[in-house]
Formats: C-alpha cells, structure tokens, sequence
C-alpha cells in the first residue's frame, strides 16, 4: 500500500485516529488513512486495494459517522480533497463530492445563486449530503440536484440523473448501494439577491444556534423523523433528555442529538442509542430508525 501511493503521490497515514475524522471526535486507529486528490487517483487507490484483497471504507468528512473503538483494520479513503468547485451556465454549480456542503452553500451565496440556503451550516460533505439526501429547514438535496458522477461498486463511472437518484427521506441509490461513491455533483439553482440569501442563511445559523448543541462534539441528528412525529421530541417525552451512559449523553438543548460530553467511546453511543430506542418502543410503540452511520 506505501509503495502504490508514492508512486502515485497520494498521502497515505498509517494508524490514523478516526477520533481525528470524525465530528463525534470517537474512533481508534485505521491501519492506513488515505487522501487522494484527484478522482483518478481515488479510482486507482480502492482499484488497487480491491485487487489486493484489502478491506476498505470510503469517507467524506465524518459528520455522520460513528467509527468503532477498536479502529479499522484495512484502509479507509477519504474524498475530503476532491472539493473543486466550478459553475455551469448561468446558475448552476459543480462541486467535488468532498466539498464541504457548507463552503458550497456560501459560494453559491457570493454568486447570487439560491437554493442551498438550509445548507448553511450542515456538517459534511456534497457527496455524503446526496448520498443521505440531506436537508434542513423545508429543503434538502433533492431539490437542487440535476445529476451526480459517481463511481459504481464495480469501479466504473456513470452519471446519475435526478430520477436516477431515487431520493427519499434522507436515503438515495447511493446510500443504498454499498460502494457507490459520489465524485461530483451538478446542482440547478435560481438567480437570487446576494444580501437576501445571506440574511437567510443567517437567520438559520442563528435557529441552529438557538436549538442545536454546537458546543459538543456529535454526529448530528442520531434519529430520523419518524412518520407523524418528531424523534427528539418522543426522546424528550420519555424523560431521556440528559440521559448519559459513560461519556456519550442525550444533549440537554435538543433531545434528538446524542452528544460527546467528554471521553465518549463507540460504546457508550451504541449502549446509549440502544437503551433510547427500547425505551421509546416501549412507552410510545414508535421505533426509531438511526441516522447516524456506524463504520464496519
């Protein structure tokens, strides 16, 4: 593996903390940690792991992601390098899959593109917001994506059109097909004026601010909506706000987050999401389906 990406100029980390790659800051060493910034240069890398038999995981930013205490034994490739960015005609844009979501919603601001306002301020990168269908504040990708690059299991490159995404409540084809890989996104947006996209971009960094447990490390929304009702509010309900096994606790500000209240491993989330979801099901029937990510 060393030797494949010195020739080929990749970086490449041995026994890299994925406490370090995560936003939930949780996670033991990956055997190897590579960051390619070119698409032919992570095509070639998995090509080249895959023929050699070695186990591998792809990774945008981490923000969605729970990595186990015990790291990953094989090699994890991370696209966060490949965040280009480029428009298409007079109100569209190309982003790299491993773009911040949030750097490309503020580049379309300075544009005067709207669109991506709910953006602003999500964790992650295009790739993982397509893939997961991401959204926030009455928007989410859907709306804004025309047609994806991706990278299919079998180490070919198609393009996917908007019907071709099949996107759903925070699912895509992507997401539901094991080694597909977002290398670029083309999104459609509207003409706007610069300072009203900015004042709401604002407007909804200042609700996250408000509502959301910023201070800690997390992974986001542990939960998705479950049809009817909302899953922080059901968590509330059922007396767990503040409910904490080691060091992973349901945050205090908003119910539906599970927080890293200092020294959390895998673990304490796993032990702390299982007992959320048992005492849910058993007070109110409904059960909770995981937004988080745990990498394997």
């Amino acid at each position: 593996m060393q030797a494949y990406c010195r020739e080929h100029h990749i970086e490449l980390r041995e026994n890299e903390p994925m406490s370090g790659r995560t936003t939930f800051k949780i996670g033991g060493p990956a055997d190897w940690f590579a960051l390619p910034d070119t698409e032919e240069k992570l095509i070639g890398l998995l090509g080249f792991a895959r023929s050699r038999g070695v186990r591998t995981a792809v990774v945008g930013r981490g923000s969605n992601l729970l990595a186990p205490d015990a790291g990953f034994r094989g090699l994890v490739v991370s696209t966060a390098r490949l965040d280009g960015c480029r428009t298409c005609g007079e109100s569209g844009l190309e982003a790299g899959g491993g773009m911040a979501l949030s750097q490309l919603a503020s580049r379309a601001a300075a544009l005067g593109l709207a669109g991506l306002e709910f953006a602003q301020g999500i964790p992650g990168s295009v790739g993982g917001a397509v893939a997961m269908n991401a959204g926030a504040y009455d928007g989410e990708m859907s709306f804004a994506v025309q047609s994806s690059r991706v990278l299919t299991p079998q180490g070919g490159v198609c393009v996917l059109t908007l019907p071709e995404h099949r996107f759903g409540y925070r699912t895509s084809r992507v997401k539901e097909t094991p080694g597909m890989i977002v290398l670029s996104t083309v999104l459609s947006l509207k003409p706007g004026k610069r300072e009203e996209i900015e004042a709401k971009m604002a407007d909804f960094a200042a609700r996250r601010r408000d509502k959301q447990p910023l201070q800690y490390p997390s992974a986001g929304s542990a939960y998705k909506r479950p049809q009817g009702y909302f899953a922080g509010q059901l968590i509330e309900q059922c007396g767990l706000k503040g409910f904490q096994i080691g060091g992973a606790r349901v945050s205090d500000k908003h119910a539906g987050f599970i927080v890293n209240a200092g020294g959390a491993t895998a673990g304490d989330v796993l032990r702390l999401m299982e007992h959320i979801e048992k005492t849910v099901f058993e007070r109110t029937g409904v059960r909770l389906e995981r937004e988080i990510c745990v990498l394997d």
